[in-house]
């Protein structure tokens, strides 16, 4: 029978389906579930620094008296980081308590402040590892792409500095130079790096002529620019990768695996078909495994990467064979 077991978070895992940050991972019941269907981990739902601050500018417009008391507007402010930091930490110890796989906390930042110092606190609390979302778009044309790299290797290392636990990074792919920037993060201690975190997208609506919130779950196309920068990255990278998005079939799973991950992250596949979709993934993975002759990851796992494979197949090629008359 097929070994599904491999390493991500800097820890062994069962599985290589994680359950990814999402309000599914944000209550115990459901953290069981996703356990009990036979989830590699769990990530939880992140905590989010823009969270925080929207609930305190709520706060505040209701008490509109106290605005002109900066002594009690910073107090105040300490106040609901310390009680969102609060809920979040019991969120941990009762799920510890609960699971018998690894419970893998998340941060989504936006700024490198004292928001590092939750990072201690998490470790406190039992996470087996924490997971850095750091998305910046890149749409301040004063601020240079130099600035905005900084802020991921900024954070990173200083919550690196706090911590013993694992750290992994889950990032986007707005950089000027994503292969650089991804191979010099993964040689600065980090336990591994997703490609990309999934924020969403704004749409318009032309009735209404307003912003509106794109389609939130995910499709089955979305997979393809993760899958392609895995094929790249994998071989290059000093620390393991693991794919997200579009992710919705164990198949999409299995080409992950051969590009180079070493896991996937999902959440919408979860919130279709629900937590026991997980245990569907790993027995297709299974079953193609023994078809095959597999009886590890390890054996298959960056078998059609970069590293394997003529550069061509990853970049250039596959827009030629379609458009320029070139077939290979």
């Amino acid at each position: 029978m097929a070994n599904l077991s491999t390493r991500f978070f800097g820890l062994d895992l069962k599985s290589p389906i994680i359950a990814g940050s999402s309000s599914l991972t944000a209550k115990v019941d459901q953290i069981e579930k996703i356990a009990n269907a036979g989830a590699g981990a769990v990530v939880l739902k992140s905590l989010f620094e823009e969270e925080i601050h929207l609930q305190f500018q709520a706060e505040m417009g209701a008490r509109r008296e106290l605005a002109a008391d900066p002594e009690y507007l910073d107090y105040f402010d300490y106040v609901i980081k310390e009680e969102s930091l609060k809920r979040y930490i019991q969120l941990i110890t009762d799920a510890k308590k609960k699971v018998n796989i690894p419970v893998i906390a998340s941060i989504s930042c936006s700024s490198s402040s004292e928001w590092i110092q939750f990072a201690r606190k998490i470790e406190e609390a039992g996470a087996d590892a924490l997971e850095l979302n750091l998305f910046i778009i890149p749409s301040n044309e004063s601020r240079s792409h130099a600035a905005n790299e900084n802020f991921y290797f900024d954070t990173v290392k200083k919550v690196m500095e706090v911590v013993n636990i694992p750290v992994t990074v889950k990032i986007s792919h707005y950089f000027s130079n994503l292969a650089k920037v991804v191979c010099e993060l993964s040689q600065i201690g980090v336990a591994g790096i997703t490609l990309f975190n999934r924020f969403y997208s704004p749409d318009i609506d032309i009735k209404t002529e307003e912003v509106v919130t794109a389609e939130i779950l995910s499709n089955g196309t979305e997979y393809v620019m993760p899958l392609r920068w895995t094929g790249i990255l994998s071989s290059k990278a000093a620390c393991p990768l693991a794919g997200t998005s579009g992710i919705l079939k164990a198949e999409t799973a299995i080409k992950f695996l051969l590009a180079g991950a070493n896991a996937v992250q999902i959440a919408t596949a979860i919130y279709s078909e629900g937590p026991e979709v997980i245990e569907k993934f790993n027995g297709e993975i299974s079953r193609w495994m023994d078809e095959k002759g597999y009886q590890t990851i390890d054996e298959f796992k960056g078998k059609l990467c970069l590293k394997t494979k003529q550069i061509d197949a990853w970049e250039r090629a596959q827009f030629m064979n379609y458009f320029g008359g070139f077939s290979y």
